[in-house]
């Protein structure tokens, strides 16, 4: 199979469009505010997030194929084909051909559909025949692995008689457990839908839809069915984007048999979320991934069906997890053990884990939530996640990637599977750098909202933005230098709405609260604020559950200029939190600062104290693109030794400075020492 050299990435989306005859009409998703397709905003090149996609269009998806290729994805599939063409071949019936001996994970299969999803994209905005081509090959060799009713799952087909150890004897045996039948039928059906809106192509989908009818059909509560739900949760989230494709509500119908049935199967627990029904959890548990991913489902059931007893339980979850099992840095899940949410306020720092993926999958349910509400406080975690746990996770230039994102380093506990605290070019286990493939260009997506006659402005980053305000068509043009600094100019460029309100988020770091609860708080006596001018003139637009509302007949080259205070912040976490206690984290807009070991070489990062009195100073860093923050400390020794060497002698402090950078900038130069929250108590330095 020819190896893809470069291709062009933009964006995914949950779009809603349905099929009729072959034509795609409009169709609801259900909830009261609707997004801003990726097709709508194109980013403008050479900004913060025109480079962050143009890393993952021209590094990481490249390298994802080539991992397809050299890691074994595509010989699964075509090892699975040609046990259908072949049912008597001696080899691959016989125990010498156990599928564990050669296929990693149960749920390899969807590193080859999460790439194809993110690369789907690139033809929707950069047309390519050569690409268009390679995927169609690579669907070519999906397609020939597909059993005769629909069954697509290649760790069984190898080999029937001598699946991968986590498949079970039967279909759907250990579906509750550990065979991912269901995991990959949920990441098949969006790469699916993607290929499918990207591309017009039914190609794809309708080998999706093969299995996903194959499912409806032997999964579920009747006679004859197997009564089971995901082990791994996403097809939730999957069949409900596929019925709002097609319109058929069998798919919806069976999202929500999987949401109903949990804590009613086999299987009860809280490291999946089983333990009792969905709509009676009240506090996250469990695998933070399939948590998220459970939770977003959830919600896009809720907004389909108008299931209040849904909407009610993910209100509870989402403000258990932003009051007490929320990282500064938008990460969730506290424990390697499980990749778990921890006990309320368990958030440590050196051991975190805080899998990039369960980053990704906060973002899924933060703009659910706020597509269903249409309050800022949901957009402000989501732009938290967005510029911090997140975007950690990949390399500036698109080719190392974390899976775990701690918030602590000392150079030595080693969070990564080979026992490295460096970014690593892949992994055995590829959900995270897969996942980012087609995560990363989707941020064009979550910029803009509407409601009738309301546009939301919800992300800063410079694009130009077409949108749809009551079906009738606005321009809209986004200059600015967000997030290095707080200026904003909208500038309407074509109008046909004429009036409407334009509902701009005052991100709740302007409005001194950090994040919407008590969990974290501003402790400095900053006063910072924001100003929104019209073609020149202040204006003082109605605040509306954290957004202005200016309402007005818009004209063509209109300009709307916006300025947020963006002063460098201390932070301090809920008492609670017994790894931050006599700590402080430092903020400046929404990105969280970090400091590393290799630009502070004349003390440990671990042994000096904040000044409550430090005068903070913004500079450009060495790390490409990237701006620094400097400040007065004071560094710590005892008889000339640091601090966590444990000897007797005299203390002596010395006046330093320490340079800070952006938190997902950290570990570019090496390994090596890495601190979030800082110390401002003897107490509090040098206990790694």
């Amino acid at each position: 199979m020819k190896r893809l050299l470069s291709v062009t990435l933009l964006a995914l989306t949950v779009i809603a469009v349905g099929m009729a005859k072959g034509k795609t009409e409009a169709r609801s998703n259900g909830y009261p505010i609707s997004q801003v397709p990726f097709t709508a905003v194109k980013i403008t090149p050479q900004s913060f997030w025109g480079d962050r996609i143009k890393a993952a269009r021209e590094v990481t998806i490249p390298l994802a194929f080539s991992k397809c290729e050299s890691e074994h994805r595509y010989k699964n599939f075509e090892m699975a084909a040609y046990t259908l063409q072949h049912p008597g071949h001696p080899g691959l019936q016989t125990k010498e051909w156990d599928v564990s001996k050669f296929m990693g994970f149960s749920f390899d299969d969807t590193d080859v559909y999460k790439t194809i999803e993110g690369a789907s994209y690139v033809l929707q905005t950069y047309p390519d025949d050569k690409l268009k081509a390679y995927i169609d090959s690579v669907l070519d060799v999906v397609g020939a692995a597909q059993e005769s009713d629909g069954y697509l799952y290649t760790a069984r087909t190898i080999n029937p008689e001598h699946p991968h150890q986590w498949a079970g004897k039967k279909r759907w045996e250990v579906e509750d457990f550990l065979s991912h039948e269901l995991y990959n039928l949920g990441h098949m059906v969006d790469a699916a839908c993607a290929h499918y809106q990207a591309t017009g192509s039914d190609k794809f989908l309708n080998i999706a839809r093969r299995y996903a009818d194959c499912v409806i059909r032997e999964v579920g509560p009747n006679a004859g069915q197997a009564c089971v739900v995901p082990g791994h949760q996403i097809a939730e989230m999957a069949l409900a984007r596929l019925y709002v494709l097609t319109g058929e509500r069998k798919y919806l119908d069976e999202a929500k048999f999987l949401l109903d049935y949990r804590g009613k199967t086999g299987r009860k627990d809280i490291y999946s979320q089983s333990d009792k029904p969905v709509v009676d959890q009240t506090e996250a548990w469990g695998h933070a991934v399939r948590a998220g991913y459970m939770y977003a489902g959830m919600a896009d059931v809720a907004a389909l069906t108008g299931d209040s007893a849904y909407i009610k339980a993910i209100d509870t979850l989402y403000e258990n997890i932003v009051s007490k099992k929320y990282y500064i840095t938008g990460g969730v899940g506290a424990r390697h053990q499980g990749e778990a949410f921890g006990a309320d306020y368990e958030l440590p720092n050196l051991t975190s884990y805080n899998e990039t993926c369960a980053a990704i999958s906060m973002v899924y349910l933060f703009h659910r939530m706020f597509l269903l509400h249409g309050d800022a406080k949901y957009i402000d975690c989501m732009e938290r996640t967005l510029y911090n746990g997140v975007i950690s996770g990949m390399s500036v230039d698109g080719g190392r990637f974390f899976y775990p994102n701690p918030l602590s380093s000392d150079g030595k506990y080693a969070f990564n599977a080979d026992n490295t605290v460096e970014r690593q070019p892949w992994f055995g286990c590829a959900c995270c750098p897969s996942n980012l493939c087609r995560f990363i260009p989707s941020f064009p997506g979550y910029m803009y909202a509407v409601k009738d006659r309301r546009l939301y402005v919800n992300l800063f980053a410079g694009n130009t933005a077409t949108m749809q305000v009551e079906g009738k068509e606005v321009v809209l043009e986004q200059q600015t230098n967000y997030p290095w600094d707080g200026d904003i100019a909208l500038r309407i460029v074509k109008n046909q709405a004429k009036a409407f309100d334009l509902a701009i988020r005052i991100p709740g770091w302007v409005m001194n609260k950090p994040v919407p609860s008590d969990l974290y708080r501003f402790e400095d006596d900053i006063l910072s604020g924001y100003k929104v001018m019209v073609n020149g003139q202040e204006v003082q637009g109605e605040l509306v559950d954290g957004y202005m509302l200016i309402n007005r007949s818009w004209k063509k080259g209109d300009i709307v200029s916006i300025h947020f205070d963006m002063p460098v912040r201390r932070v301090k976490a809920n008492h609670h939190v017994a790894d931050d206690r006599g700590r402080v984290a430092i903020e400046r807009g929404p990105l969280v600062y970090c400091a590393e070991g290799v630009d502070n070489r004349q003390f440990s990062i671990f042994n000096f104290l904040v000044s409550r009195r430090s005068a903070f100073k913004v500079v450009d860093h060495v790390i490409n693109g990237t701006r620094g923050v400097n400040f007065n400390v004071k560094a710590i020794e005892v008889s000339g030794q640091a601090l966590d060497s444990h000897r007797d002698g005299s203390v002596s402090v010395e006046n330093a400075t320490l340079t800070m950078i952006p938190y997902y900038a950290w570990n570019h130069r090496g390994p090596g020492l890495m601190e979030v929250w800082m110390a401002q108590t003897i107490a509090a330095a040098g206990n790694y």
